[in-house]
């Protein structure tokens, strides 16, 4: 048997953080105890759990801290995080530290230094000199790059949770269709708002289905009027938009009439031909090809927009990144000082965004398909609220409760 003492902070009865922490070990079929608990007077008050946790043998005992650790559950330790050189570039030492997307802190020399960049998926990177921890993708990781190996010195704290009564607390429970629309609708326009009289920025991420379902004039005009800081899409996103502006369809199919059109099963491939022949989108723009459209509006604003491709990519347009990884480092330089994260019927741009993101970050996923939703939070993103219902008719509502 192998057994560890860890130690849980923060609301952890009233948001059930204990009680997922307590419920995860006895599903990994381990064993724990409760040495210490501290409970908050009021709910204004912090409460601090101290347990033992027992799995059959070391590795069935790591694999369980790293869950738990998800959950803002950290060792019991004053020790130092161990540091090792990575000897190549772009491969980590055996035994790294893999991230989430938590708040990080790491001890260095005695001393618990926050993580500048939480993002999951990545290794935690210490420059000694500057006194700083970063985390940092593999391939970014350069010969002679301290890693944290291990787990020792390294602690996260887990999101808060929404307390007492208002419209997300519908969306606590599983994910499904029968929710409150009007009430979320107005919710998360005021998160919107809220977010931005803090000065936070509004990211969008697009997925063809707002094109399709009407969406698209829509998030248009949210991005003229100033409510979009940034947009990441696929090529996919960025044709059809183009080509509802200069052909009146989508994959062919007339976004007035809903009807298919004549030979309108090649018109995304012309558009396309012709954004290429113009060099770029913001060339087609201003060389009035391109006369409206979300990607219009956002050359027009200058709202960087950032066109990830995949395999299935038809052009692509010229302003797609192709290569995959370069592309989520374009995503990674704009996603400092994001607040909010509008997920809009896209399922692998989406899910690419989460990993990118913090947790502090609010994230509503909004799909007709609830799998979507789903994906989205078991992948790690653990902040990320569903809505479940048609794009266009949440966007439609969205843009009159933010416009007015």
């Amino acid at each position: 048997m192998a057994s560890e003492l860890v130690e849980i902070e923060g609301h952890i009865i009233d948001s059930l953080i204990l009680a997922r922490v307590l419920d995860a070990v006895l599903d990994a079929g381990a064993d724990y105890r409760l040495v210490e608990v501290d409970i908050g007077r009021t709910n204004t008050d912090t409460s601090r759990a101290v347990v033992e946790v027992t799995a059959d043998d070391e590795r069935a005992l790591e694999r369980l801290l790293d869950e738990l650790q998800v959950h803002g559950a950290n060792r019991v330790t004053d020790r130092d995080a161990a540091l090792v050189a990575a000897d190549r570039d772009g491969v980590l030492p055996a035994g790294f530290h893999a991230t989430t997307n938590l708040p990080t802190q790491v001890r260095v020399a005695g001393r618990w230094v926050a993580v500048e960049n939480p993002e999951m998926d990545c290794a935690l990177v210490v420059d000694p000199a500057a006194g700083t921890v970063a985390t940092a993708p593999m391939h970014r990781v350069r010969a002679g790059d301290l890693v944290v190996v291990g787990h020792d010195g390294v602690r996260v704290t887990a999101p808060e949770r929404p307390r007492g009564q208002n419209p997300f607390e519908f969306m606590r429970s599983e994910v499904s269709s029968e929710k409150p629309k009007g009430l979320l609708v107005e919710e998360v326009a005021a998160r919107v708002r809220a977010a931005r009289g803090r000065g936070g920025r509004i990211l969008a991420v697009c997925g063809p289905a707002v094109v399709h379902t009407g969406a698209a004039p829509e998030v248009a005009r949210l991005v003229r009027a100033g409510w979009v800081d940034v947009l990441f899409a696929g090529n996919g996103f960025a044709v059809h938009d183009i080509e509802a502006d200069v052909l009146g369809t989508s994959l062919g199919v007339s976004v007035e009439r809903g009807v298919p059109t004549e030979h309108g099963h090649s018109n995304h491939l012309r558009v396309i031909n012709e954004v290429r022949r113009h060099g770029s989108i913001a060339a087609a723009v201003d060389a009035g090809y391109v006369t409206g459209g979300v990607l219009y509006e956002c050359v027009r604003a200058g709202v960087p927009f950032v066109l990830g491709g995949s395999i299935r990519d038809d052009g692509p347009l010229p302003d797609v990144i192709t290569d995959v990884v370069a592309a989520a480092d374009a995503m990674r330089a704009h996603v400092a000082g994001v607040a909010v994260a509008l997920m809009l019927a896209s399922t692998l741009h989406a899910i690419a965004t989460g990993n990118l993101l913090p947790a502090g970050v609010e994230t509503y996923c909004v799909d007709i398909n609830p799998a979507v939703v789903t994906k989205l939070a078991d992948r790690g993103s653990h902040q990320a609220l569903g809505i479940v219902t048609d794009v266009g008719l949440f966007v439609r509502d969205l843009t009159d409760a933010l416009l007015g």
